[in-house]
């Protein structure tokens, strides 16, 4: 794999650097974001690498071609965080640093040797960003929690079903670490707060912070009115399957040909153009749906209508249909319908980038867009390891031959 040109940056956080400690999803997805907008992001990885590589279909030698993006844009440097000397080295580059992000339990940190106290002394004003479970403190502070657990005590894994009359299933999973990245998106934003706070232009107080992000509380904060709900009426919300519980028609309808497509009918024009569409101009005055209201109370029924309309054509038909028509809708789609779709791909939200590892490989695009300064992808995710000796020579300081000694003594890989 050549070695990337790291100077040439690109984005509005050019010339920030940020190390992170992270495995796995959370710090990982955070730190990635803050590199897609022009962070120099320093990955220290343990020996073998960070196991996320080998998450889902591999390639062989060369991992999971998730870590293409994942890892994008990022050095990545392997140390034996076991070894005190790898510590001092931690400690050396965080010298060089705005930022620090990292997801392990409450308290690794300190236990490694690296206290808030040690790291403000190698970088005064240093912001430091913790992910875990449950946070830094509280009663479940030390309990075990990935991504799901945090989606499970945050409530969204609840709401993630069919009604509980229609199936006695498990509540379905998301099909992604959503909260994991939910986490990582709060620590980035948490990141360039607390930075603005050390060095806005007038009234910057120089100070370093140290955020504490929690899995379960992230994904609380997303769950809209699910909680002040519950405290004025003492309702529990509940699942609603593909439906918006509180407006209609909302959902997804079955297509001649096997697939879904999401149609939201849900005002008084939009719905009277669909009616009108299906050939039903009537149903937009039958007081049974005159008013979201009344939709909501009998969805039953309009759903039932709307679904036999719309399986007798194609989804591809009724896309095209439904676009012309100005009503609110799209096809479910695959990573087949995404790879391919126009207005991703000419805003740059589906990529072709040359992976030496992987092949010619599909990226996300940069999120968010910056018209005037954008990130870029600069390069895909490196090997573990593959700026080591990089990093160790520019940022830390050392020469050929003490590199060579932490290689020797297993320290740095």
């Amino acid at each position: 794999m050549p070695s990337p040109d790291t100077t040439q940056t690109s984005g509005p956080l050019t010339g920030l650097r940020v190390l992170e400690l992270g495995h796995f999803v959370a710090a990982p997805f955070g730190s990635r974001l803050l590199a897609d907008l022009g962070a120099d992001v320093i990955k220290i990885e343990a020996p073998g690498g960070d196991p996320v590589r080998q998450w889902g279909r591999q390639v062989e030698g060369a991992g999971a071609p998730w870590s293409s993006m994942h890892q994008r844009n990022k050095r990545s440097l392997v140390l034996n965080l076991k070894d005190p000397r790898a510590i001092e080295i931690v400690l050396r580059i965080v010298g060089t640093c705005d930022a620090l992000i990292e997801n392990f339990r409450p308290g690794q940190l300190a236990r490694m040797g690296l206290d808030r106290e040690r790291l403000e002394a190698a970088r005064p004003g240093l912001v430091v960003a913790q992910i875990s479970g449950y946070g830094q403190d509280g009663v479940y502070r030390d309990r075990a929690a990935f991504g799901v657990i945090g989606e499970a005590i945050g409530g969204l894994r609840y709401l993630t079903n069919h009604p509980p009359s229609m199936s006695d299933l498990p509540p379905v999973r998301v099909g992604v670490s959503i909260g994991d990245s939910i986490a990582g998106l709060y620590a980035a934003f948490g990141i360039v707060a607390a930075l603005w706070a050390r060095d806005r232009r007038e009234g910057g107080d120089g100070r370093g912070r140290t955020l504490d992000v929690a899995l379960t509380e992230s994904v609380l904060s997303m769950m809209e009115g699910m909680l002040p709900e519950y405290g004025a009426f003492g309702t529990v919300r509940q699942p609603t399957g593909s439906r918006i519980a509180t407006a209609a028609p909302s959902s997804a309808y079955p297509t001649s040909d096997g697939k879904w497509i999401l149609i939201a009918g849900n005002s008084e024009p939009i719905f009277a153009r669909l009616t009108a569409l299906m050939g039903r101009p009537d149903l937009a005055q039958d007081p049974r749906f005159v008013g979201n209201r009344a939709r909501v109370a009998n969805v039953e029924e309009l759903d039932r209508l709307i679904g036999a309309w719309s399986v007798e054509h194609t989804a591809a038909e009724l896309d095209k249909l439904l676009a012309e028509a100005d009503v609110p809708s799209t096809i479910a789609y695959t990573a087949a319908e995404i790879a391919t779709d126009p207005q991703f791909r000419s805003r740059g939200m589906v990529r072709e980038v040359d992976d030496p590892l992987f092949g010619k490989v599909l990226h996300a695009g940069i999120v968010p867009h910056v018209p005037d300064d954008p990130g870029r992808i600069r390069w895909p995710g490196p090997p573990a390891g593959f700026h080591t000796d990089e990093i160790l020579r520019d940022v830390v300081g050392l020469d050929a031959a003490e590199i060579a000694a932490l290689r020797r003594d297993g320290v740095a890989a």
